[in-house]
């Protein structure tokens, strides 16, 4: 859905929003927002987009499970990277760890973050995605989008009894032609870790996938900034 003029889409200044619920002091204790804004090649606002965000992936779930799950109970799980290799995932092995690093140097990334990745097509069952269904690739010919380097914060934000964070990615078309996006999704780097001193990248892992509700034409010229905010509630 296209949001109305009245919103307000400096993302600096982003509310979260609340789940419509019949008690309007009700609001659950976590919220994904995705917000796009495609701007002319003066910069001027010309689409403003917004939809709540419900995806996380099967390899998020598995990436988020407690210490214990793995150290105490010596569970090994298995991660799908994008390009469809397996990971036999456990962080206490005692041959090898997985981690998120930060700053992730060993692969070029100034952050774990690898990039906000935007596609042409759609899945079925984003929960068991690995990939975007029709990823559009870093570049300035037929069918590609330059890709920025991502922004994250320094930390996390508090207000009130509300703490959130919003990370963003800018995409600009200088392929000669029309770009439709119908899908986003948040790609990760993990590392491995030798001996306690030796770190390689381990994989780039889909973490965060939505199929928007209503495609987004970039056309040649244009540039589209996408945020994700997520924030939890006490």
């Amino acid at each position: 859905m296209l949001v109305g003029d009245k919103v307000d889409y400096d993302i600096n200044n982003l509310d979260i929003p609340k789940d419509s619920k019949e008690d309007n002091n009700y609001q659950k204790s976590f919220n994904a927002t995705l917000t796009i804004i495609v701007r002319d090649k003066d910069g001027k606002v010309i689409k403003k987009y917004k939809q709540k965000s419900h995806s996380p992936t099967t390899n998020f779930m598995l990436l988020i499970m407690p210490d214990t799950f793995y150290y105490n109970l010596g569970e090994v799980v298995q991660i799908t990277t994008v390009s469809g290799a397996t990971i036999n995932y456990n962080p206490y092995n005692g041959v090898y760890s997985y981690l998120i690093v930060y700053p992730n140097n060993i692969a070029n990334y100034n952050t774990y973050l690898v990039n906000i990745m935007v596609g042409s097509g759609s899945n079925s069952n984003p929960y068991n995605a690995i990939n975007l269904a029709s990823p559009i690739a870093n570049g300035s010919g037929t069918g590609q989008l330059l890709y920025s380097p991502p922004n994250i914060p320094t930390g996390i934000t508090i207000s009130g009894n509300q703490a959130y964070f919003i990370i963003s990615q800018s995409l600009t078309n200088q392929s000669g032609e029309t770009i439709t996006i119908s899908e986003v999704g948040i790609i990760i780097s993990l590392g491995i870790i030798y001996n306690e001193n030796l770190i390689i990248d381990g994989g780039n892992v889909l973490v965060w996938y939505d199929t928007l509700s209503s495609p987004i034409n970039i056309d040649n010229g244009q540039s589209a900034t996408i945020y994700y905010a997520f924030s939890v509630n006490a």
